[in-house]
């Protein structure tokens, strides 16, 4: 099948929620991609930030299809090993007590909203409910998860939106500490806001604020769903702030890009839902977590430690390159700031050989966490050559 005949049946039968490039991915290894005509990428977006294995990696694909041969599926009510193996290792690299499976992002946050409110309701009432969020934030598409993304562009045509969601501006202390009122019952930030253009939280902020809902009964919510599972550097992260959330959100590199999402609950939280008050028919899926373990078994302190040294490679090389202003992010998860057209510029890296993404005004890099030290430059190579043309 040729590029026109996919495109002409996706045109014809998919809803166009997305504008696609005009390329048919084929296949792939590690941050290699190749189209349905044999043109070659090097991958710097690992499907926003799912892939953290990068394309086919042999010993995810093994754990995959070991349990794919084992059971698919099965429902809840009963136990499967990858799924409570999984959530282990989720809680000892984060010091989070328990966990919940779900599909997404986006439904993951559904999660920790509920969960916040129940906590709330138990202890205070019900008249103690608010969420607040950050001004240019963005925590999913489903209703609750929409009504708390800070970025008025997402809010045409869906109203009316989910009530008692209230915003402060981030890195802003004082406009956020005179927010945390009476009926706020949790606190939701991303530490480095990805949708909203790469921006990292200022530390002095996100512990000023941690401190003051601890000292409040306020939950401390940390959306991980870009920035969890390696790709800052650090497993989650949070553990680069010095603090301890009550709730975290998941997903993305959880999976290695199979569905996938959680919800972790820290000793606060640990007892607040009960059978009944929320579920998932596909969340813990046991083939989906199989694959989770290996991924998990592989993030250790030297992934890491390689993880943040191609992070500082990245962003020293890119800083040299021509019409870059600045890059910010952390880990390998970057975004660059340029004096020309973000768009065009990641419109030419597509036609040389780069996938690369965007961020608002920015070119937002995402590379696999295992990206090897040829790709990496290959790619830089390929970026700096655009940005000498523009």
């Amino acid at each position: 099948m040729g590029f026109e005949e996919i495109k002409q049946k996706d045109e014809q039968y998919i809803m166009h929620t997305y504008g696609r490039y005009p390329v048919a991915l084929d296949h792939g290894k590690n941050a290699t991609c190749y189209d349905i005509e044999g043109k070659e990428y090097i991958d710097m977006t690992s499907g926003i930030g799912v892939n953290a294995l990068g394309f086919c990696d042999k010993d995810w694909i093994n754990a995959v299809t070991a349990q794919l041969n084992k059971l698919q599926h099965t429902s809840n009510l009963y136990y499967t090993a990858p799924c409570g193996e999984a959530a282990k290792l989720v809680c000892e690299k984060s010091g989070m007590q328990k966990m919940f499976f779900a599909n997404s992002g986006a439904e993951a946050n559904e999660g920790v909203f509920k969960a916040a409110k129940k906590y709330s309701f138990l202890k205070y009432g019900k008249n103690r409910s608010t969420i607040l969020a950050l001004e240019n934030s963005f925590h999913g598409r489903t209703l609750a998860a929409l009504s708390a993304t800070g970025q008025e562009a997402y809010h045409n045509y869906f109203f009316p939106f989910v009530e008692g969601v209230t915003f402060a501006k981030a890195n802003d202390t004082a406009d956020t500490l005179s927010k945390l009122t009476d009926d706020v019952c949790a606190v939701i930030m991303e530490m480095v806001q990805g949708e909203g253009g790469v921006l990292p939280l200022d530390q002095a902020y996100v512990k000023a604020v941690y401190n003051a809902c601890q000292e409040k009964d306020i939950l401390f919510i940390v959306d991980e769903v870009q920035t969890g599972i390696g790709r800052t550097g650090s497993f989650f992260s949070y553990q680069q702030f010095g603090i301890q959330p009550d709730l975290v959100s998941c997903a993305k590199g959880l999976g290695g890009g199979l569905p996938i999402g959680g919800v972790l609950f820290g000793k606060k939280t640990e007892e607040c839902l009960s059978p009944g008050d929320h579920g998932s028919t596909f969340g813990g899926n046991p083939v989906v977590c199989a694959g989770s373990v290996e991924i998990l078994n592989r993030i250790g302190d030297d992934f890491l430690a390689e993880v943040r040294k191609k992070g500082e490679f990245l962003k020293n090389q890119i800083l040299t390159m021509p019409h870059v202003t600045d890059v910010a992010g952390m880990g390998m998860m970057l975004g660059i700031s340029l004096d020309v057209d973000a768009k065009e510029v990641i419109r030419k890296c597509l036609e040389n050989g780069l996938l690369v993404l965007s961020a608002k005004t920015k070119v937002r890099l995402l590379p696999p966490l295992t990206i090897s030290r040829k790709e990496l430059e290959k790619g830089l190579s390929i970026l700096a050559n655009v940005l000498k043309t523009m």
